[in-house]
């Protein structure tokens, strides 16, 4: 395959109160873009144990495709818990699978064929994982068409100025919720300005090509030089809204790459999100008339 759309970093099981469901932000990401009919894959890493056999079984079972090595640690696994709202609350488990990634030959050839890539802050926690990122971005295409995506997805405290500085560098689609966004500025030093003040700041700073600004049920927004779209959050019943900004991601880049405005590709992405809100879980099937 050739133009490939990649989610690159942590695969693992979110354990819900109900049970457990596959999780983690890249293979959200790439399994949501391949149900808008796109060649995507994981990249990621998994334990030699039943949790790892298991994640490569599901995502073979669905179709999507992963480069997923097995490594001499245990597969990552997050507790979570859902407060009233629906909003979940992270428990991330430390030195497993996915924290090291190691870089292949497979993976350098994947990254060759690479049209899209998204990658976040948490799988840079480790510096295994951290230069497999690095390098596999180095590896991708250097055309002005190529999308790398820079889905902050703070968590735990597992980041640091120097992960967020130098990914900010190396992508050129910042995405971000306004919570991330009033922390990124205070580490940066620049608070007391509004947020879309922020984002035009960090747009010019980091010469993106976009910024995705999500604010939860306050709306979204997407800025690009010198212009800036916002939708409303649709009302939903919310069942939890776990994968619900992965599958916003997923729906905006696809969309982008079918060769949607910034305002279709909005609104696509908008109403993909809000759909994951109604359902349990990160990967539920999307209807056609999302994905069409």
């Amino acid at each position: 395959m050739t133009d490939i759309i990649v989610g690159m970093g942590e695969a693992l099981w979110d354990v819900l109160p109900e049970g457990k469901k596959i999780g983690g932000a890249p293979a959200n990401f790439a399994y949501h873009v391949s149900q808008f009919g796109l060649p995507s894959c994981v990249v990621s890493a998994v334990g030699d144990d039943a949790l790892g056999k298991e994640i490569t079984e599901n995502f073979t079972s669905k179709g999507l495709n992963h480069l997923i090595p097995t490594v001499p640690y245990p597969t990552g696994t997050v507790q979570v818990e859902i407060d009233q709202a629906g909003i979940p609350q992270y428990e991330i488990k430390e030195n497993v699978a996915w924290d090291n990634i190691p870089y292949t030959a497979h993976i350098e050839a994947l990254a060759e064929n690479t049209k899209a890539v998204c990658f976040g802050s948490l799988a840079q926690r480790n510096v295994m994982s951290r230069n497999t990122i690095h390098r596999f971005l180095d590896a991708m295409p250097q055309t002005d068409d190529s999308l790398v995506v820079f889905d902050v997805n703070l968590r735990q405290g597992f980041y640091n100025n120097e992960i967020l500085c130098n990914s900010m560098k190396r992508c050129n689609i910042l995405k971000i919720n306004d919570e991330e966004l009033v922390t990124i500025s205070r580490m940066f030093g620049y608070p007391g300005i509004d947020l879309q003040d922020k984002c035009r700041i960090l747009l010019g700073k980091y010469n993106l090509k976009m910024l995705i600004l999500t604010c939860g049920i306050n709306g979204s927004y997407v800025f690009t030089p010198g212009n800036v779209s916002f939708r409303p959050t649709p009302k939903v019943d919310v069942a939890d809204t776990v994968g619900a900004g992965d599958s916003f991601t997923a729906a905006f880049i696809a969309s982008i790459l079918k060769g949607k405005s910034v305002t279709e590709a909005h609104a696509c992405a908008v109403h993909t999100s809000a759909y994951v809100c109604t359902k349990k879980g990160a990967m539920p099937i999307l209807p056609s008339e999302l994905t069409a």
